[in-house]
């Protein structure tokens, strides 16, 4: 189910994994001494776009009462909301400006538009999600505590219901957000249960100020408007709201992006932790418009290898780790935003079902991998089923095999094993077929054979019934 061994499964040696490492410390060191004013120039712009955009939506709305009016006004703070939640206050919340020295672009002071404090997400997210990610257990993240995202949690009857679960938690995503991180504060904090606890008065304060801005300010600020402000705004928060859990979704939950076990993290190395990073996030692919309003994300296993590098590197980034994916025979979990969505929407909707009633068992299930993926099959690769075998540099090639020539063989090896298995199962049922067309015969024989006996043994009977009446006749006669 989930992975217990990275090394095993990624069929790498302890080595490899550790030179690996290196080579990505060695792409932060890069980055970090070549940022610079191009950098703040990028961070600098995006905030006066993403003001500029507000601005001139709130501003559009005053004549909301029109409908393009309201269209134009809606749309502009739709997109306006969704660049400050992806691109502002997610990335400035990670500490990817913090070396600006800025203080109004610094993690500690940017309050992000959103339900749910920032501070509470900072510390539920940066160190819960991104220390374990997909770790069960461990990363708070992994079905946001509602929705059942793989076979290693067992299935309960409430996730039946996890397909309209995941409806509403995309409808009102931020909420969502909110109240899992303000749960996870005080578990963090230990703080006992009361209704003034200090995460309570920072959560109840920052909703408080997150309503009345977007329904009761704002909406007044535009007067006889008042009524299609708010519909505007409600409007916006849902866009964003959808648009950031598609975001989300599509990093973390399709197939590819694996989960662990706890066992993993002991002992965990700089290299093993960099490799679950690459190995449990996934990318959709993406131009420079869906980049920038997905806050690249799109580059999902780049920021989880480096949450705190500056968004607007991703790109280049994304080049030399998949250069490294290509050296060490890693896969680079990517697709467009449609099919990484379905692949996610497909897992929410299989896992919301007993595990009695799916078909692939746990092991090899497209939506959770494991080294135990590779048990009882021998790859063309390996001298026995034994992965620990496995071939590091192919002798005809010379280059390095790992996680991904694994599974390409172990598809074709499970490809052909269900063919055998296939035809073993048509030849067990033409045999049944014919057993059956056997008894078939043997029946329809022993039925022929008991009807003729039978008619011989009428026949008998009707001739011993003439010879008595014959006989009855005779005496009859004689009599008279």
């Amino acid at each position: 189910m989930a992975i217990t061994d990275i090394q095993a499964f990624s069929h790498l040696t302890a080595a490899d994994i550790e030179t690996l490492g290196q080579e990505l410390d060695s792409i932060r060191r890069s980055v970090e001494q070549s940022r610079g004013e191009r950098d703040a120039k990028y961070i600098r712009r995006t905030i006066a776009a993403q003001r500029g955009l507000e601005v001139a939506g709130r501003a559009v709305l005053f004549g909301s009462r029109n409908r393009w009016a309201w269209l134009t006004g809606t749309a502009l703070l739709s997109v306006a909301k969704i660049i400050e939640n992806m691109e502002l206050g997610h990335n400035v919340g990670h500490g990817q400006w913090d070396w600006m020295n800025d203080p109004e672009i610094h993690s500690s002071s940017w309050e992000w538009d959103m339900t749910g404090p920032s501070s509470q997400w900072r510390r539920a997210h940066n160190y819960s999600h991104h220390t374990y990610t997909n770790v069960l257990g461990k990363d708070e993240d992994l079905g946001f505590g509602i929705l059942r995202m793989t076979r290693d949690e067992p299935w309960r009857p409430v996730h039946l219901v996890q397909p309209l679960a995941n409806v509403v938690l995309a409808a009102t995503f931020e909420w969502g957000i909110a109240l899992h991180d303000w749960s996870i504060e005080k578990e963090l904090l230990g703080t006992p249960p009361g209704l003034m606890s200090e995460p309570n008065r920072e959560f109840g304060r920052k909703i408080a100020r997150q309503v009345a801005k977007d329904f009761l300010f704002y909406p007044a600020l535009t007067g006889p408007a008042f009524k299609q402000t708010l519909k505007a705004n409600l409007t916006a928060n849902f866009v964003r709201n959808l648009w950031a859990y598609a975001v989300i979704f599509c990093g973390h939950f399709p197939d590819g992006a694996e989960k662990f076990t706890v066992e993993q993290l002991e002992g965990e190395t700089s290299g093993e932790w960099y490799l679950r990073q690459m190995l449990g996030s996934a990318n959709f692919k993406a131009g420079p418009a869906m980049a920038f309003m997905s806050g690249n994300l799109c580059y999902q296993i780049e920021h989880h290898l480096f949450p705190d590098l500056p968004s607007n590197r991703y790109s280049e980034i994304a080049v030399r780790v998949r250069e490294l994916c290509d050296k060490y025979d890693l896969p680079y979990t990517t697709g467009s935003l449609g099919k990484q969505y379905l692949l996610a929407f497909r897992t929410i909707h299989k896992l919301a079902l007993p595990d009695r009633l799916l078909k692939a068992t746990a092991d090899n299930a497209p939506e959770t991998s494991s080294e135990r993926k590779f048990a009882g099959i021998t790859l063309p690769s390996l001298p026995s089923s034994d992965t620990v075998h496995w071939l590091g540099i192919d002798p005809e090639t010379g280059q390095r095999r790992g996680l991904r020539s694994a599974m390409r063989e172990a598809k074709v090896v499970l490809k052909e094993k269900a063919r055998q298995e296939k035809e073993m199962l048509r030849e067990a049922k033409r045999a049944l077929r014919e057993k059956a067309e056997h008894e078939k015969d043997v029946l329809r024989e022993a039925t022929h054979a008991l009807q003729d006996r039978a008619r011989h043994e009428q026949a008998s009977l009707r001739r011993k019934a003439a010879r008595r009446q014959a006989l009855w006749r005779g005496r009859q006669h004689r009599s008279n």
